[in-house]
């Protein structure tokens, strides 16, 4: 019955947590924060079969990460000159229908990745890449050459 108990006040802190750190989805989440979801999920198992004897010590870890995460994304909103150091930046990997060689080479992306990226945009070739970008969080953008140019997040928004 202990560990019911244990599971269910770490249930609730976790969710108590995840909805004061952020949203995102699964498919959104980078690397690091991944690594840190599964990082709690240890130490919450430790909490829970009693292998730490304590759900305060979790408790703790898992608030003290959670604090972490947040002052985190509030320096990159305070600082914005920060988010580059914190997050990356976006690379230009292909311009005017060219795979720029040395930008794949110190990302270690492989053309066959690239082109395969592309293929999943609906792009048969890369002369109709007129750029492409491989954001920070490792997502692949791609600007066409036909793509129109009223297509998208318009430059500033409407008054009104």
């Amino acid at each position: 019955m202990e560990i019911v108990i244990r599971a269910l006040v770490l249930f609730a802190f976790l969710w108590f947590v995840t909805r004061a750190v952020g949203r995102s989805t699964l498919g959104e989440l980078s690397t690091f924060e991944l690594l840190l979801y599964v990082t709690m999920g240890d130490l919450i198992q430790q909490g829970v079969t009693q292998q730490d004897y304590s759900v305060t010590a979790a408790v703790l870890a898992v608030g003290t990460f959670a604090l972490l995460t947040v002052a985190l994304s509030w320096v990159q909103w305070r600082f914005p000159r920060s988010r580059p150091v914190l997050t990356g930046r976006p690379l230009l990997v292909v311009k005017g229908g060219q795979v720029l060689e040395d930008a794949m080479k110190t990302q270690r992306l492989a053309e066959a990745d690239l082109l395969v990226a592309a293929r999943e945009q609906g792009i048969r070739r890369t002369s109709d890449i007129e750029y492409a970008v491989l954001e920070a969080d490792g997502r692949l953008s791609f600007f066409t050459y036909d793509d129109d140019a009223t297509e998208g997040a318009p430059e500033k928004p409407p008054v009104g």
